[in-house]
């Protein structure tokens, strides 16, 4: 059975684009996902997804594909679905968190086609777990 993952991503991005918010995705980066590392934090990094933003964006079942410029550069961006971890409005918070969780790494510790330095640069930290309490849920901001 498919994943409904990729879909809700969608929906909530077309939601914000009817609503006239700018849609921003929240994304745990490891060796498969195609960043700026530069921009990386704690192992996190949030895109803005919106439509003037991007260039070519496309949003399929597997993969989240675009171009936009970071320090006045273009570079293609390429998220896979698993690696996403919210999208929300940046106006007002709303929006869907999504559970990422690791894999192990291929062949003992390796990454495939990685360098050691990629491998160190994209070590992800957990990140910190709010304290909820019963009722709704809640959607961390993550700048």
């Amino acid at each position: 059975m498919k994943s409904t993952k990729p879909y809700l991503i969608r929906a909530i991005h077309e939601w914000c684009a009817d609503q006239g918010f700018t849609p921003y995705l929240a994304v745990k980066v490891d060796a498969t996902t195609r960043v700026p590392r530069e921009f990386v934090k704690d192992g996190e990094i949030v895109l803005n997804v919106g439509l003037e933003a991007t260039h070519q964006l496309l949003m399929g079942n597997e993969e989240i594909t675009f171009q936009a410029r970071f320090g006045g550069r273009a570079f293609p961006v390429v998220v896979p679905i698993e690696r996403v971890s919210a999208i929300y409005a940046s106006e007002n918070g709303e929006g869907m968190a999504f559970e990422v969780t690791e894999k192990p790494a291929v062949a003992a510790g390796e990454s495939p086609n990685v360098s050691k330095e990629e491998e160190a640069s994209s070590t992800v930290s957990p990140a910190p777990t709010p304290e909820r309490s019963a009722g709704r849920p809640v959607l961390t901001r993550v700048k």
